[in-house]
Formats: C-alpha cells, sequence, structure tokens
C-alpha cells in the first residue's frame, strides 16, 4: 500500500559508514585499544609469530602470558572466563538492541568425562539464557561431546558410500563396532538432550561447522534433531560453510529433506573457518580441495543461498552470519522486493563479537534482528578460537583495513 512505501525506503537507508552508531557502546580508550588490536593484526608475520608462541606459552605456564591475552585479544573477541563475566557484556549490547549468540568455547577436549561436562555446561548455556530476553540462541560444537577419530570413520564411510545423506548415515552407523555403536549412540542422546533442553527452554541451538572430513556425521545428526523439534518452529539450526562449492546443492538438498518430512529448516550461512587447512589437507592428501576456486564463486554462492532462503521462508529459518557488508545489505533488499519487515521472524543476522560492528549496531538501529556471537570460556580453552580470529583477520587484509578505518574515523568525529 501507498501507507508503507516511505517506511520501505527509510529502511533500506542501511549505511555501514556511520561510525557513531558503529562504536556507540564503546569508549574512548576501547576505541583506541581496538584500534592498536587491529593494527597488529595487520601485520601478518606477528601474527604468524604469535600464533606460534601463544599455545606453548600457555602450555608451559609463561607468567603473565594469560594477563596479557586477556587484556587484549581475550577482551576484544569473548565475552568472558564464565557467564558471570558474559553477562556484562551480553547486558550492554542489549542497550543497543543487539541480542546474543552465546558459544561456551570448548573444542578438542576427549574422553566421555570431558563429553560429559561438556554437555551438562551446554545445558546451562542454555538454562540461561532461557532467562534473558536479548540471548535467542547458543551455539554447540559436536566436537565438544563426540570423538573425533569416531566422526572422522563415519564420514570416512559416509564419503565412500552412495544414496542420500540419511542412507550414508546409516551405512557408517553399520560399519561401527558394537563398542563404536555404544560410543556413537551416546554422542546422539548428548545431541538429543541438548536439542529438548533448547526446545522446552525456547532457546534455539545451532550446531556449527566442522572439518569436512567430520562433517557429514554431523550433517546427518543434526538433520534427525530437526526431523524431531523443528515442526513447529526453528529450534535446531545447521551451519552452512559456503565457501565449499558443494553447500549450495547442500542446502537445496536439506530443503527438499524439510519440505518432504514436514520439518522447517533452520540455516546459519556463513563463509566458513577452515579455509587455510583444508587446503593443505587436500594438497597433503591428493585430493580435489572442497574450497571454492575464488572469493567470487563463494560470495556468488553465499548471496545466492540467501536468496534462496528468503524465497522459503515458509520452510527456511535463516540466520545471515556475515561480515560482509554487500550480503548483509543484500538481504535487506530482497527482503523489501518481497514486501517483507526486516525483523521477519525467520530472519535473523549475526557477526561475531569485537567485529564489524559498523554492520552488527546499523543494523541494529534499523530494526533488523540482529546479534553478536559471543564466545566464553577460560582463557586457555578458547585459545583455538582467538587464533582463528587473529588468523582471520590478518589473511583477510581487507577486513582489517576496514575495521581499522572505521576506528580512525571514528576516533577523528570524537576528536580523541
Amino acid at each position: 500500500s501507498k501507507n508503507e512505501l516511505p517506511f520501505m525506503t527509510e529502511q533500506t537507508k542501511i549505511s555501514f559508514d556511520n561510525t557513531q552508531y558503529a562504536f556507540a557502546a564503546k569508549s574512548n580508550s576501547e576505541l583506541r585499544k581496538a584500534g592498536f588490536l587491529f593494527n597488529i593484526m595487520g601485520k601478518p608475520w606477528l601474527v604468524n609469530a604469535a600464533l606460534r608462541i601463544t599455545p606453548l606459552a600457555i602450555k608451559w605456564h609463561i607468567p603473565f602470558t594469560k594477563t596479557l591475552i586477556r587484556k587484549t585479544i581475550f577482551q576484544q573477541f569473548v565475552g568472558g572466563e564464565d557467564l558471570n563475566e558474559t553477562a556484562k557484556v551480553a547486558d550492554k549490547l542489549e542497550k543497543y538492541k543487539v541480542q546474543v549468540i552465546l558459544d561456551y568455547g570448548v573444542e578438542g577436549k576427549e574422553g566421555e568425562d570431558n563429553f560429559e561436562h561438556a554437555r551438562d555446561e551446554f545445558k546451562k548455556v542454555i538454562d540461561y539464557a532461557s532467562t534473558q530476553p536479548n540471548i535467542p540462541f547458543m551455539s554447540v560444537k559436536v566436537t565438544g561431546f563426540a570423538r573425533f577419530s569416531l566422526l572422522e570413520k563415519m564420514d570416512d564411510v559416509m564419503h565412500k558410500a552412495s544414496g542420500t545423506l540419511m542412507k550414508r548415515y546409516l551405512a557408517a552407523v553399520e560399519s561401527l563396532s558394537a563398542g563404536e555403536k555404544e560410543e556413537w549412540h551416546k554422542v546422539r542422546l548428548r545431541m538429543q538432550q541438548l536439542c529438548e533442553e533448547g526446545d522446552k527452554k525456547n532457546v534455539g541451538v545451532l550446531i556449527d561447522a566442522e572439518e569436512t572430513w567430520i562433517q557429514d556425521p554431523v550433517d546427518a545428526l543434526t538433520i534427525l534433531m530437526m526431523d524431531i523439534f523443528n515442526k513447529q518452529k526453528a529450534v535446531i539450526y545447521n551451519t552452512i560453510q559456503l565457501y565449499r562449492h558443494d553447500r549450495l546443492q547442500f542446502l537445496k538438498d536439506s530443503y527438499a529433506a524439510a519440505a518432504e518430512r514436514n520439518f522447517i529448516l533452520g540455516a546459519k550461512l556463513v563463509r566458513g573457518a577452515y579455509m587455510e587447512k583444508e587446503r593443505n589437507r587436500a594438497a597433503d592428501m591428493n585430493y580435489p580441495s572442497p574450497i571454492q576456486p575464488d572469493k567470487e564463486t563463494c560470495d556468488r554462492d553465499y548471496n545466492n543461498a540467501i536468496e534462496f532462503c528468503i524465497t522459503h521462508l515458509d520452510k527456511i529459518s535463516v540466520i545471515v552470519a556475515s561480515h560482509n557488508e554487500y550480503s548483509n545489505l543484500y538481504t535487506t533488499r530482497l527482503l523489501d522486493e518481497k514486501g517483507l519487515p526486516h525483523n521477519h521472524p525467520n530472519v535473523h543476522f549475526s557477526q561475531l563479537y569485537g567485529m564489524s560492528d559498523n554492520i552488527t549496531f546499523n543494523l541494529a538501529i534499523s530494526g533488523c534482528s540482529v546479534s553478536k556471537y559471543l564466545p566464553f570460556g577460560p582463557i586457555k580453552d578458547v585459545i583455538p578460537y582467538l587464533m582463528r580470529r587473529a588468523q582471520e583477520n590478518s589473511s583477510v587484509s581487507g577486513q582489517t583495513g576496514r575495521e581499522l578505518v572505521l576506528i580512525k574515523n571514528e576516533i577523528k568525529r570524537r576528536k580523541i
């Protein structure tokens, strides 16, 4: 109708250059500290040295290592060491209409006791999130409660088998020994307990993506959970890494499964987190790289995935988890074209805490449903996550450069 047009025109005027909104939550000293940090991350030689030294320094308990990490990279990218510390960050974000995806940053710990502990911690996160109005989601890594080599074995069988994802999954389960079947049953049970908790407490459970050589069983398990819990609304979300050349098709196949089984597909769209690792492994083991040949192809698939989801919002609930300004604007434009509100209940936006505040805060002020992905956990446990953030910012020079320009512009605007 005519009345709606001016409102929609206003909405499309989202600008990611507005630094006043972008850094409204940062004090002058926090802003300067962020500038200093991104400046360092713009020097790859320094980052590479730190990537080698830091894990060893933590392992050897070298004095002041944790203090240095806490005061710099930890403070920039992590909510805190526990839920109490993290709650302060979440409360601060809420003042700016920014929501939170909570992520208990445990990964790489093996053994049944650790897996049970991780399950219990994930449950605590769900319970806490359910009491907070601005924490609609939490994030889970299956490697937090499943043995890596078991996932690897199953993936290998699934990779060699033919047929649908579920047929290949059943073949993989059949191939396990009696002991391994029992172990896998426990993994599935842990996953189901978390999904049940999320369903009961009305908190969305986002299943993180893993490396390609363990991803197939994670995908199968996630779709099995969606088939149980996503009948009325999206509770469970799978993470789809579009830097893989096969994932756009996987998204479409997942949608077909959702339509056939009558559940809502929860899809969190990301570009990806393991690019160098994936390429190196493919080269070392002499198999075709699963990664897109170039950035343009990755961007094209990502934006096509957004379009596919927005076209099928009757059966898809999508989280556009992107630091790419065009992809975020493109989503809002597609919504405008379809006459849908930017805060459509099946569309959510998200960026990592400590990065791309210009996107998050400007989306929030324009009325979009947007969150920060906020990891927390003891420093020693979140080191792998922090190393990825440092590596990501040093290898994507455009990202670091963009962050620095925006911070400098805001410092200039504030005259500090």
